[in-house]
């Protein structure tokens, strides 16, 4: 840092399970990234290539070897995984992470149906050649998922091999974890966290107040991903209590 500052909340240090951040890459060019980590790296811990967005992106290649020179681990999004599986293109998918040399994969089944058993052998199988991340949760707003089978589905994947489970919120946050106003759904977040480990969760939360609820709620080094590169340095600050929205409340904890 800078400067030095009292009662600061500790953060924990890369490479690090807690506290984790993940970034929402829905297009940045190659110029943008070079931006993004030498102003932001310290604080990515990797990096989604939002949706099927790698379909389309110019110099792909590049752009993850920019990403990897700087330690920053990427994976293509969950809506990709699901675009290869509906067309019955699974082992062109593992060629795909192979061509790419990716460590991480996402796993998820936000906009197709499948079978929760099948998903969790995709789970189990990926996690033998790479890290796996699987979502659980649906985009479409219309469909509420019990908070029981929330919790069924991410214990199951997570015996079936994945790191974490992520929380779906889409890139706007007004799905899934979330109403459409974007306001938490907290019985279903605290219902969750009585049977998932936190650290095991990856909470989706694009919106700043948002993010300041699961500060508040889990603290400093809660796991938040989708987060925009332009809010990187913003959110760094409400973890450490340097921002209005936190301010008060860590410094009552000191």
């Amino acid at each position: 840092m800078n400067y030095i500052l009292k009662s600061i909340p500790s953060r924990t240090a890369k490479p690090r399970s807690s506290g984790f951040t993940m970034a929402m890459d829905k297009g940045l060019s190659l110029r943008e990234v070079e931006d993004f980590v030498e102003t932001c790296g310290d604080f990515i811990d990797i990096v989604k290539l939002g949706w099927a967005t790698s379909y389309v992106t110019k110099n792909l290649k590049e752009k993850i070897e920019i990403y990897r020179s700087a330690g920053i681990p990427v994976y293509f999004g969950g809506t990709l995984f699901e675009a290869f599986v509906i067309r019955d293109q699974f082992e062109d998918y593992l060629q795909l992470l192979d061509r790419y040399q990716l460590s991480f994969a996402e796993v998820s089944d936000g906009s197709i149906t499948l079978e929760h058993d099948k998903k969790c052998n995709y789970i189990e199988v990926l996690s033998k050649e790479v890290t796996v991340l699987s979502e659980v949760g649906s985009k479409d707003a219309a469909k509420i998922i019990p908070p029981y089978k929330w919790i069924e589905q991410m214990q199951k994947e997570l015996n079936a091999g994945a790191w974490k489970v992520i929380g779906e919120a889409r890139e706007g946050g007004t799905v899934g974890l979330f109403r459409d106003s974007g306001e938490v759904r907290q019985g279903l977040v605290e219902e969750i966290l009585t049977q998932i480990p936190e650290e095991k969760i990856i909470w989706e939360a694009p919106q700043k107040e948002q993010q300041v609820w699961f500060i508040k709620l889990l603290g400093t080094n809660v796991n938040l991903g989708n987060i925009a590169p332009n809010d990187f340095i913003p959110l760094e600050t409400l973890r450490l209590g340097l921002r209005g929205d936190t301010f008060d409340y860590f410094l009552n904890q000191f």
